[in-house]
């Protein structure tokens, strides 16, 4: 079965191909409108993104919504994390100020998690909802030279999110547990 994911982010198509393609499910991208993330949480958000590339393709659509909460910050960056610095930074940027945030604050107060929810909206109307987390904590600096975001500076325990492999991430992150989840579902709802 082909599905649509709402993303103009490359790095998360190419998580979710990794994780899918066993279940001989083929993830597409297509020209789709930007959609206004008006969500008080990560699930509104990716129900939003989802809804709307379904409505503009005719297909099943996925959506993932994600980010890092910090409990220094009260949770944030939390669903802001794409655009914590502004609109146009780069993710050195939101790094930077991540970084410069808690600068005071000791290590064993720099816990965080990585949340993603997962959203699937098919034409009929019928949708999918799941949430992966990862536990973590926020480095002192940038570490490591893979990964995407704010994984140079997403502590696993000794490693940052952007020291793993894709496969060493894909076990222990937030998008791929929500993503596993999706496949348990998925295959579920296909009969395998």
């Amino acid at each position: 079965m082909k599905y649509v994911m709402a993303t103009h982010n490359q790095h998360k198509v190419q998580e979710l191909q990794r994780i899918l393609e066993p279940l001989h499910i083929e993830v597409t991208t297509a020209q789709l409108d930007e959609v206004e993330e008006t969500g008080a949480t990560f699930a509104e958000n990716a129900f939003l993104k989802a809804e709307a590339a379904c409505k503009q393709t005719g297909m099943p659509s996925v959506a993932d919504d994600s980010g890092i909460v910090v409990d220094a910050l009260d949770g944030a960056p939390g669903v802001y994390s794409a655009r914590y610095a502004g609109e146009d930074a780069t993710d050195a940027d939101r790094n930077r100020k991540l970084l410069n945030e808690l600068k005071d604050v000791p290590a064993e107060q720099r816990t965080a998690r990585f949340v993603s929810a997962i959203c699937v909206v098919y034409p009929d109307g019928t949708r999918i909802d799941v949430e992966g987390v990862c536990e973590g904590s926020v480095a002192f600096a940038p570490r490591g030279t893979d990964g995407f975001g704010y994984d140079p500076i997403f502590l696993v325990g000794e490693k940052t999110y952007a020291e793993l492999t894709p496969a060493e991430k894909d076990a222990v992150s937030h998008r791929g547990k929500a993503l596993r989840k999706l496949a348990e579902c998925l295959e579920r709802q296909h009969g395998g």
